[in-house]
């Protein structure tokens, strides 16, 4: 009979754990958190010292009651929970849960599911942790204060289950700022002027880019600045300035943490980061590979580390030196000191160098093998050398104007060899000809001229978000997916092609955190607190110091929300729509979805439609009223009410103003009338009444 009793947080691990561990040891699971706080109450007695009040949540009774039987059974409980604060957490409310004072208990964790971590861990038992347990019960209260207090306000305001999060709400802002700036964005043209010019000899020409007169760099703006170049430079005699030879290296990648991981999985892979966590959490916890048995393949997947341990970076090195050669193994890129990291982790990679993605693919499924893949070349890379670059640079002048022309040649692949991260390597491997060298004499054979103009601030993607919120230290490794998916599950952000757009639902509670809770949704605030969160689980900051401070600066912004609220809480608006079964006038409702229309006869007359905001300007083919409509996933835009029969439509607000310059529609962009028709380029300031109404 089993002496020993090992809980885990998942099912999925017990099996593997259990074969490691032999008769001696029974695991079992507690599938996750055990207690939480009520869902009809507060659960925090802000009267007596912020004193949380937790209860078992629902359908966990029966693994309680399991795990008291098993408890009793054994001489020692050895909590093995995920590595880090809510594992601890999870660890502290199994020890409450389960009334383990008193016996012999211990915390255990690994930051792998291997026979070898596994074993050792048992080695280097330890108490729990209190201050990573009280770090994240901060984070857990701060998170329930402001769910709790402000998500009833949205819903008296907009009329339906929303919520408002602590990092979820800076994180709708960080979205709706961006879309405010592209939305105030307007283009300026300028051009790019590329020549051909002859070499001596040579059959290809080379082709040169403008760089401005001489030493100055200039940036072309109109046609007319371009046509001067080219008319100054018809009968120029050019020459090569100067020829400048040279070399650089192009370091290996860091190994990936979960940041990172999940912005090079959405890009490469085209994964949300939710299916990123969900199919690192299979490899980590265990596949099943043939001849092996169950066995987790890669290290913790919740880590902002870099870090990789001596054992692992022997075994890459001689595994690199063996295979590629002794070139190639090199030292590992080292990360600057930053943000906090929470350094008790390694960065995630392969537990075993030898077990190549080939050959173990028939034992993982398509998407497991192809994130392995990524996540195994990623980590061999980041302990090779690096990639060594030749360089060339030619300046070409000519009355006075500069051209000028760049190539490099891989010289050692290095790094390269196993992972490359994008496409410029390709464009980047081109050699200039051999016979080019200062003071050769060119002919100019042709110019081309082309048109562009600046482009506005890229939406966010998924893994563009992640990236921003790691830069600005909001939220850990745990919270981006969760994060992204409850922001995308409420419906106050779409996703379209990898963008994400604010929906008109997300506009509004955006615009109401930040009239009535701006401290909330202000991005220093959230990093700052971040940051103290990080002060408990150090045993620096007490955290019911944290939640003290925190929590009536809240409560005061609630109540005078409530009372402003209540002065804009508005009824149902009437529509000039008439209800075609009944006849009453339709009323505008707000939905999950945005607004619509509905018959205020409800229950007996049950017509609903979309409803259409009239904008007051005519549609330029067919002169029908341009109504703001939304994509089926919710993305504003400007349509005419005769679609079908009619295609017109625009992102940007119309203006019942025509372009002076060609005739076309002129759109609203922040204070600015911009002309519809692309490469016109005409923009006016709007009218003070307009700026006014705007």
């Amino acid at each position: 009979m089993a002496k020993y009793l090992v809980i885990v947080e998942s099912p999925a691990k017990v099996k593997t754990i259990k074969k490691f561990l032999g008769a001696n040891y029974g695991v079992a699971a507690s599938n996750g958190h055990v207690r939480d706080f009520p869902k009809s109450q507060f659960g925090i007695d802000v009267e007596h010292d912020y004193e949380p009040k937790y209860i078992t949540i629902r359908g966990k009774g029966d693994i309680l009651a399991n795990l008291r039987k098993e408890v009793k059974k054994a001489e020692k409980i050895y909590l093995a929970t995920d590595p880090d604060r809510e594992g601890e957490a999870i660890s502290w409310h199994l020890m409450e849960a389960l009334k383990l004072s008193g016996k012999k208990v211990y915390r255990i964790t690994f930051n792998e599911i291997t026979k070898t971590a596994v074993k050792e861990s048992l080695k280097h038992a330890r108490e729990i942790d209190m201050n990573l347990v009280d770090a994240q019960q901060a984070r857990r209260m701060l998170d329930r204060m402001v769910g709790y207090r402000i998500s009833p306000l949205l819903w008296a305001k907009v009329k339906r289950g929303l919520s408002a999060g602590r990092v979820q709400s800076v994180a709708l802002r960080i979205i709706c700022d961006r879309e405010e700036e592209i939305n105030a964005f307007i283009p300026e043209e300028y051009w790019t002027l590329d020549a051909a010019f002859q070499i001596p000899g040579e059959r290809k020409p080379l082709i040169a880019k403008y760089y401005g007169e001489q030493d100055t760099k200039r940036i072309l703006k109109t046609a007319a600045e371009v046509e001067a170049v080219k008319k100054d430079c018809e009968k120029a005699e050019f020459q090569v300035s100067d020829v400048k030879k040279g070399e650089r290296i192009k370091k290996a990648p860091l190994p990936f943490t979960t940041s990172t991981l999940q912005q090079e999985a959405s890009k490469v892979l085209n994964f949300s980061t939710q299916k990123t966590m969900r199919l690192a959490q299979q490899l980590y916890e265990g596949v099943d590979i043939k001849g092996n048995g169950t066995v987790g393949i890669i290290t913790y997947l919740r880590t902002d580390s870099t870090r990789v341990s001596e054992e692992a970076e022997n075994m890459a090195r001689s595994y690199i030196t063996e295979k590629y050669g002794e070139q190639y193994a090199g030292e590992g890129t080292v990360k600057k000191g930053g943000q906090k990291i929470q350094d008790a982790h390694e960065a995630i990679r392969p537990t075993d160098v030898a077990r190549t993605p080939l050959e173990i693919k028939e034992s993982l499924s398509r998407d497991q093998f192809r994130l392995y893949q990524l996540i195994w070349k990623r980590f061999m890379a980041s302990r090779m050398t690096p990639a060594k670059y030749e360089t060339t640079s030619v300046k070409i002048d000519g009355n006075g104007h500069r051209f000028t022309v760049a190539a490099s040649k891989v010289i050692f692949d290095g790094f390269m060899s196993v992972y490359t991260m994008d496409d410029e390597d390709k464009a980047e491997n081109r050699t200039l000809a051999k016979s080019i060298d200062k003071d050769t004499k060119l002919s100019l054979k042709e110019f081309d001229g082309e048109q562009h103009f600046t482009q506005p601030p890229a939406h966010y993607t998924e893994a563009s978000l992640v990236r921003t919120l790691e830069e600005l230290g909001i939220g850990r490794p745990s919270t981006y997916a969760p994060t992204i998916t409850t922001i995308l599950a409420r419906h106050y952000v779409i996703k379209e092609n990898k963008n994400l757009y604010v929906t008109e639902l997300g506009e509004v509670v955006n615009k109401m955190m930040k009239e009535a809770f701006p401290t909330i949704v202000d991005v220093n605030f959230t990093a700052n607190m971040e940051a103290l969160l990080d002060g408990v689980s150090e045993g620096t900051v007490d955290w019911k110091t944290i939640v003290s401070n925190f929590y009536p600066d809240l409560e005061e912004a609630v109540q005078n929300a409530e009372k402003e609220l209540e002065e804009v809480k508005v009824g149902d608006e009437e529509s000039d729509e008439v209800c075609e079964l009944c006849g009453r006038r339709m009323v505008i409702k707000y939905g999950p979805h945005g607004r619509f229309l509905a018959c205020p006869g409800f229950p007996e007359c049950r017509n609903t439609k979309p409803y259409y905001e009239k904008i007051g300007v005519a549609c330029p083919k067919c002169g029908k009223d341009i109504v703001l409509k939304k994509t089926q996933k919710g993305r504003k835009y400007y349509g005419c009410i005769g679609n079908p029969e009619c295609d017109f439509m625009v992102w940007q607000r119309p203006s019942n103003e025509k372009c002076p310059v060609c005739g076309s529609i002129l759109l609203e962009k922040g204070n600015k009338l911009v002309c519809s028709k692309e490469g016109c380029g005409f923009v006016k300031e709007k009218e003070k009444e307009e700026n006014g109404q705007g």
